[in-house]
């Protein structure tokens, strides 16, 4: 009886892990199941970026790197909007754009307030300095003010015996009030206001940009390699270093331009003030340094644990790099050189690479280094014991599982999910096919022209549904109009998926863009004139990489022989 009174009593635990024992065998026996599909290489890689992103935040080594970075460029508000922006877009590369912008907007808002308060500051000491004397209707008006508060204060006093929370209510609902009568006259002039403007979509844009730099910075480029390694095995020409040599001239070129576009529409691009070269900085500029300096000062030396958080975070950034840099052999080619040699796992290892070709992926660098975060002690648990020493009985390391799964956007793992679901019922149903060929007659225009018509396709469509969707609908499209019209599929695809990212027009069309706007210093119109003029610029950029520097990279003007042969039904 005991025993089946353990069984009731642990009936939950006893059912999950049986059901999963029971249902373990089925993917291996089913190959065609569904759920494969909700747990592919994508997954794996952003599990191991966001145990990276979780060490980094916990341990405040983001607002670090940011707060240096700004101290480097100087306090001049054209180098500031600047500064804020290369460190958004360097931590965007390996965070995610959401929290990369909610970490950056609470420390531009203060920096953006500092410079207004000081600047109010020197204008009043000018004031008094040349009226010669004080006001002194301002000192009776201070005086007044200060005796009415110590009534208040008298009036709160607390009893003895009695609790004081109608005293604490009242005063709260008296700074609410005075706070709302002047929130609406935050801006001592209209100049105040457009540095406002302008530094919160730097932070909102910069973040966004810095997202196309690394094929792990954003889900979009992930979905397009998972779709792209899954449809083109044999290509092997998609991965971390060769997507960043692609795209980082790019995302360069659109953020200076962007940095360019936003201070002229916001606060002219005065040559002069950006570089007064040999003048002393103003009194706001030397409060926004003074606090800058003050907030990076807060965070004292730099600890072990973010330490050890960069060191995994270099050490699995040259991983990504080296694994196949495309002109040498990377490490990645010594597992099938060195394992196969080894006569008992040969047959097995042929089958597993039969399977999944190139199984040293960028998952596998992600995996294994975002599990060293659950493994690294970060400190020491100890305890007292009754004589009075000081022992260790466990360790806390860097992360947590509940910190992780605070992280890990599970909503996007199973969106894209559902994407390649969706994606392999389009190509073994043959309606990719289908789709291909009814688009054929595209092929009789210019291959520049058909680009560009996608690209603003999807940056259109990006603006009013979330990237994951679009990319997730598109790609099963775009890839068969590609082979349809007998041309390279990354000629189409790559500026595809960059465009994804440029969400720039309305608040809601992507979540860094929604937080920007919720501390209330713009208006749509607004975002929706700025944000029009960065779309131009990104698309602008894009297509001159497609016909520049990207051809050589992937010989973009053949067609490849990794890509499915035209029948001459399909060939316009």
């Amino acid at each position: 009886m005991k025993f089946f009174s353990y069984i009731l009593v642990y009936r939950r635990l006893l059912l999950i892990v049986f059901t999963l024992l029971i249902l373990l065998p089925l993917p291996l026996i089913l190959r065609s199941k569904v759920a494969s599909a909700y747990f592919k290489d994508f997954h794996l890689l952003l599990i191991g970026v966001i145990c990276l992103a979780t060490s980094i935040e916990k341990w405040n080594l983001h607002k670090r790197i940011a707060l240096r970075m700004v101290m480097m460029v100087g306090v001049n508000p054209a180098w500031l909007s600047l500064g804020f922006m290369s460190s958004t877009a360097f931590l965007s590369m390996w965070l995610s754009n959401t929290s990369t912008a909610a970490m950056v907007m609470p420390i531009v808002e203060a920096v953006a307030q500092q410079v207004i308060s000081a600047e109010a500051e020197v204008e009043a000491t000018q004031m008094t300095y040349f009226s010669g004397s004080t006001n002194q209707a301002l000192e009776i008006d201070e005086s007044i003010n200060g005796q009415e508060a110590n009534e208040r204060k008298e009036k709160t006093k607390p009893v003895p015996g009695y609790s004081n929370d109608a005293g604490k209510i009242s005063s709260k609902m008296e700074l609410e009030k005075n706070s709302g009568t002047n929130s609406g006259n935050k801006y001592r002039t209209k100049k105040d206001h457009m540095m406002c403007k302008l530094m919160c979509l730097c932070i909102a844009y910069s973040s966004t940009i810095g997202g196309l730099t690394t094929i792990t910075g954003t889900s979009t480029n992930l979905i397009f390699a998972e779709h792209f390694n899954m449809r083109y095995p044999d290509c092997q020409c998609i991965n971390f270093g060769s997507w960043f040599i692609m795209s980082f001239p790019a995302a360069i070129v659109i953020l200076l331009l962007s940095w360019i576009w936003l201070q002229w529409f916001f606060l002219g691009f005065n040559f002069k003030e950006m570089f007064q070269c040999g003048k002393p900085p103003t009194a706001k500029q030397k409060a926004c340094a003074a606090f800058i300096k003050q907030e990076y000062q807060k965070l004292g030396p730099i600890r072990y644990q973010e330490i050890v958080t960069l060191v995994l975070f270099i050490v699995m950034a040259l991983l990504w790099f080296s694994r196949d840099p495309g002109f040498v052999s990377g490490w990645s080619a010594l597992f099938s050189e060195c394992f196969l040699t080894w006569g008992f796992w040969k047959p097995v290892l042929l089958a597993g690479m039969a399977w999944y070709p190139g199984f040293a992926t960028d998952s596998t660098v992600a995996l294994l280094i975002g599990l060293l975060f659950f493994l690294i002690p970060a400190k020491r648990l100890t305890k007292t014991t009754p004589t009075g020493e000081t022992v260790a009985f466990d360790y806390s390391p860097l992360i947590t599982w509940k910190e992780f799964q605070s992280f890990m956007p599970w909503d996007i793992a199973i969106l894209v999910g559902g994407g390649f679901a969706l994606a392999d019922g389009c190509e073994e149903s043959g309606l990719s096919k289908w789709i291909g060929n009814k688009l054929s007659p595209l092929g009789s225009l210019p291959v520049w022209l058909i680009i560009l018509i996608s690209s603003l396709l999807v940056t259109s469509l990006t603006e009013v549904a979330s990237n994951p969707a679009t990319i997730t609908l598109l790609l099963p499209i775009l890839s068969p109009l590609a082979e349809a019209i007998h041309v390279n599929p990354l000629y189409i695809l790559l500026p595809s998926t960059l465009c994804t990212s440029f969400a720039f027009l309305l608040p809601v069309a992507n979540p860094p863009n929604a937080i920007v706007f919720s501390y209330g210093h713009l208006k749509v119109m607004d975002m929706v004139k700025a944000g029009l003029g960065v779309n131009i610029v990104g698309v602008a950029v894009v297509m001159l990489g497609m016909f520049t520097w990207i051809v050589p990279m992937f010989d973009l003007h053949t067609y490849p022989s990794w890509a499915p042969p035209i029948s001459n039904e399909t060939t316009p």
